[in-house]
């Protein structure tokens, strides 16, 4: 059972900070996890959103008041200011911040200390932790909006791909994801490494809405949905919600067969997102409870804002079976 960080020890430190992914790291995660968006000059780095506000101090920069712009990404408006309207010297100027202040106050005790790290550099951190510590530590990135970002001409499957091959990583050290399937497939033809197919509990994936494929989310996680995904990817990542779905009272509910179908088409599973604050938990259970629940249908991962405490819930049910 791999503990994915998800962007880093998000639940502990800024996400995707080299602190978040360190920590991660220390704490026992076997992969971290960060999301790509380019700069105008075609650097990858990691951020949730290519809408930086939320996460760094850009607003307090009067040399980029200007650059606020509202955009149309995919598909929503939103108004901000944008990664890939910076260069990455410019971008370096910035600092980094807590995106939930007032559910994670104690993680803005570390705003304004890092920049915004390279998907390079977050590479080398990886490869340092590993050998520091002993044991492998991989990496799992999400490319973010990729057809929007084709579209302004910073091809995200194309940059990342150049990079694995220049820093030289294994198939056994990164797995890359995103919810769009053009996006996988294209890199299914660039690059050997194994790719993962995010699963929303609802809506449709971006290409599908932007070509007029009538398909939804739900229409891949069907047999046909799951034996075609398992044609360009090696793993389907659902939203919790669709292996064991709440109750309209917010407790757990019987767990779909999902699972067994994805298994049946030869994909692993790996599920998002654990957090173990109160207002993320079903109503009936807690933390270490929830995660039991999950590990027992025979899943090959999870992601996690709180790596240790999941591999404390890992064990323990592993344990216990």
């Amino acid at each position: 059972m791999l503990v994915i960080a998800h962007r880093g020890a998000s639940g502990y430190r800024p996400e995707h900070t080299p602190a978040a992914y360190r920590l991660a790291a220390e704490l026992g995660a076997d992969y971290l996890e960060p999301d790509l968006v380019a700069t105008l000059d075609g650097i990858l780095v990691c951020r949730h959103e290519n809408e930086i506000s939320g996460t760094t101090d850009v607003a307090d920069h009067p040399v980029f008041a200007d650059r606020k712009i509202t955009k149309i990404v995919d598909g929503t408006a939103v108004t901000g200011w944008f990664v890939e309207d910076f260069t990455y010297a410019e971008l370096r100027t910035l600092r980094a911040r807590e995106r939930m202040p007032a559910l994670r106050a104690g993680n803005t005790e570390y705003d304004g200390l890092e920049t915004v790290p390279t998907f390079d550099e977050v590479v080398a951190l990886a490869r340092q932790e590993s050998q520091r510590l002993g044991r492998p530590i991989g990496l799992l990135p999400e490319i973010k909006h990729p057809a929007y970002f084709r579209r302004v001409g910073l091809p995200l499957e194309e940059l990342l791909t150049e990079r694995i091959l220049t820093l030289g990583l294994r198939n056994d050290e990164i797995m890359v994801q995103s919810f769009e399937p053009t996006s996988l497939r294209r890199l299914s033809v660039m690059t050997r490494v194994p790719l993962v197919q995010l699963v929303d509990s609802e809506s449709a994936p971006n290409d599908f809405l932007r070509t007029g494929d009538g398909r939804t989310f739900a229409d891949l996680i069907e047999p046909a949905g799951l034996r075609e995904v398992s044609t360009y990817a090696h793993v389907l990542a659902p939203h919790k919600d669709l292996v064991i779905p709440r109750r309209s009272d917010g407790s757990l509910g019987e767990p779909t067969r999902l699972v067994d179908q994805a298994h049946r088409a030869g994909l692993a599973v790996q599920v998002w997102t654990f957090r173990a604050e109160r207002r993320f938990l079903p109503t009936d259970t807690d933390f270490p409870t929830e995660l039991s629940a999950f590990t027992r249908l025979g899943i090959q991962g999870l992601f996690a804002d709180h790596p240790d405490q999941a591999l404390a819930a890992v064990r323990k049910t592993a344990l216990n079976v």
